[in-house]
């Protein structure tokens, strides 16, 4: 996800600093970004090299207008990035976090702008995919609001103003609509391919919910379920035991290569 943003932002003329923890992440980050790139100047998108010669990799946090953070959906983790980020950024910049679940409003407690804080929920794959979810927390300004709109516009994306709350309005509909198909595997009524075909032809998506779920990750779709059986506190957003055990096995979809799928 982080690349697929830093990918748009620079195609769009931006200058772009990615950063990753954990090593070489960054580096096959940028590998991705390249075959990407590649692929869509075949179809008369923008010259690779030129885009590629915005990004720059940075080994840790630096002054910038926008900080867009896309790390694993762990509310600790991001706490501690968006308390960093305050000390680090200017103080006009926009704090964004590309959480999927995670409220904005408990990110933005860990600056003293909240103001300047704000959800810019991006869809995977980031640059095939029109949606940008922007999520306004309880003290986001109108001013933020309409900058984030603004710049996700010049990304070529379409902004969808949402206010807080687990899950916004995506995860609140898809990880239900996951967790049943999961159940369903998991009660013996249909297997995995006869759940996503009928999904697929029912319904006219494009990815059945299990094949969708793994290439989201089995372990974001439970945390997802988690940050929302705990915000709302209703018992069918509980993930399903099949999903846990997946997790658990370390079945997580295409990253791991099995999820619901074999991907060997």
């Amino acid at each position: 996800m982080g690349g697929g943003i830093a990918q748009v932002t620079a195609a769009a003329g931006s200058r772009v600093s990615l950063h990753d923890a954990a090593p070489g992440a960054a580096d096959r980050a940028l590998e991705t970004i390249r075959k990407s790139l590649t692929k869509l100047a075949e179809k008369g998108g923008p010259e690779p090299e030129r885009v590629l010669a915005r990004i720059e990799l940075v080994d840790d946090l630096l002054p910038a207008d926008l900080m867009i953070e896309a790390v694993v959906e762990d509310a600790a983790v991001k706490e501690q990035i968006f308390f960093r980020a305050d000390q680090v950024l200017p103080s006009d910049a926009i704090l964004a976090s590309n959480t999927s679940s995670i409220p904005i409003t408990q990110l933005a407690a860990d600056t003293v702008r909240p103001d300047r804080v704000i959800g810019m929920h991006f869809f995977n794959p980031v640059p095939v995919l029109k949606l940008v979810e922007v999520v306004r927390g309880r003290e986001t300004s109108d001013e933020t609001v309409e900058a984030i709109v603004a710049y996700a516009e010049e990304l070529g994306k379409v902004p969808a103003l949402a206010n807080d709350s687990p899950g916004f309005v995506s995860n609140r509909i898809l990880m239900p609509f996951i967790n049943e198909a999961a159940w369903t595997l998991h009660d013996g009524v249909a297997e995995a391919e006869a759940i996503d075909t009928i999904a697929k032809l029912g319904f006219a998506h494009p990815l059945g919910p299990l094949a969708l779920a793994d290439l989201i990750g089995l372990d974001t779709c439970v945390a997802i379920m988690e940050v929302l059986h705990e915000g709302l506190g209703d018992d069918k957003y509980a993930p399903c035991p099949l999903l846990r055990e997946h997790v658990e096995a370390g079945r997580l979809g295409r990253k791991s290569g099995r999820g619901f799928y074999d991907y060997s």
